[in-house]
């Protein structure tokens, strides 16, 4: 069986990329990965506690849209979280990370046509790749959209032609966002929003990063589309325990939406996906429950963006990430070639910026900028970004 014509200009995921560009190359001192953004951070001890309970779970197959009471702890969070009310029988399923989630709302909701043309799927430029791929298979067209420090690291969606909008289906977002750290407010979810209410299309909200901040919580997209009165199938979220608990082995993520959207998707996986083991569900109900090691959890990356803006201090071009656990880092000499120089003379490994983004070169969004992941403990931390000021600038 051929490749799919659609997929035979895809580029390679970033990590296999980079490990093709750096394998080749001795490291200069200790390897730090600062790479992928793999938290850790401790999680909750009694996790492994609430999966030993539940182990007798391992001999059933497990509910296909997630426990009752998981489905019940997640609709809990969004009403604390975001203030909205969701149904946890018909608005609220949980998945295996929102990775799959992601992909499979593309597969679901977006159709073949939209207004008996090509349907257009809106992407922020950078991006996490899962977006991407799923426009691919469905057969839409990915419209990459400058997330750029002109636009404040936020796609400017409204800008767009007419046309484009008039045929677009669904349009990505993440807030804070992956790699730049930037957070959408209140007043750019509202515009969107009504954007998206005008032209007819969905926002997929991924909000994987929401609980790692700075100051004050950033505002989710329910919770403008609730004070706006939009369509309830207007807003899809997306969000996961990885991040916020420091769990990304556990995979697991919720996706919220109106109840058809939904039914939908739940309606897909039940033919193509793989449900949570009934034991990690069970885990993941306790974990959305409780806040105190959320709050724990966000204190040592708010210990780690003060390190980073001391050690970046006086910086040309440095900016201090809003939320989230990314650097967004410019560099002189192009993303590559400065991650490359960084690996071979420290051993600090990061990732090219031009590898989250799409472009031609001279034209790619991502170039010239590197992404480092603050996931190490604080110590390390300062200790490998001092060593990355000093090599690189």
């Amino acid at each position: 069986m051929n490749f799919p014509e659609r997929f035979s200009n895809l580029p390679p995921y970033a990590f296999p990329r980079l490990r093709a560009l750096l394998d080749h190359h001795t490291p200069g001192g200790d390897v730090v990965h600062m790479t992928i953004g793999e938290p850790k951070h401790t999680f909750p001890a009694w996790v492994t506690d609430v999966i030993a309970e539940n182990a007798a779970g391992f001999n059933n197959y497990p509910p296909n849209e997630g426990s009752e009471e998981l489905r019940g702890a997640m609709s809990d969070w969004i009403a604390r979280r975001y203030g909205v009310k969701m149904d946890a029988d018909r608005q609220v399923m949980a998945l295996n990370g929102t990775r799959e989630g992601l992909y499979n709302a593309a597969m679901a909701l977006c159709p073949e046509t939209k207004n008996g043309a090509r349907p257009a799927v809106l992407i922020p430029n950078p991006f996490y790749q899962v977006y991407m791929v799923a426009t691919i298979s469905v057969g839409a067209e990915p419209v990459f959209v400058p997330a750029t420090a002109e636009t404040g690291h936020l796609p400017d969606y409204a800008s767009l032609p007419t046309e484009v909008l008039d045929r677009t289906a669904v349009a990505y977002i993440c807030s804070p966002a992956n790699p730049q750290g930037a957070v959408t407010t209140r007043d750019y979810w509202a515009d969107l929003i009504r954007l998206a209410e005008k032209h007819d299309f969905r926002i997929f909200a991924d909000e994987c990063y929401s609980e790692i901040y700075r100051d004050a919580a950033p505002v989710g997209a329910l919770t403008v589309a609730q004070e706006l009165g939009a369509d309830p199938e207007r807003v899809v979220l997306f969000n996961s325990l990885s991040k916020r608990s420091n769990l990304p082995g556990l995979r697991a993520g919720l996706i919220a939406g109106g109840p058809e959207c939904i039914a939908r998707i739940k309606q897909l996986r039940a033919y193509s996906g793989a449900p949570m083991p009934g034991p990690l569900q069970a885990a993941a109900a306790r974990v959305w429950a409780d806040e105190a090691h959320v709050e724990e959890n966000r204190a040592l990356y708010q210990e780690k963006y003060q390190i980073a803006d001391q050690v970046f201090d006086g910086l040309d071009g440095y900016m201090s990430p809003e939320a989230g656990f990314f650097l967004w880092l410019p560099v002189k000499d192009g993303g590559e070639a400065a991650a490359l120089k960084l690996w071979k003379e420290t051993g600090v490994r990061v990732l090219p910026g031009a590898y989250l983004a799409q472009g031609a070169p001279g034209q790619n969004p991502g170039e010239g900028y590197i992404r480092v992941a603050l996931v190490a403990p604080a110590e390390a931390t300062q200790t490998a970004l001092t060593t990355l000021r000093s090599c690189l600038y």
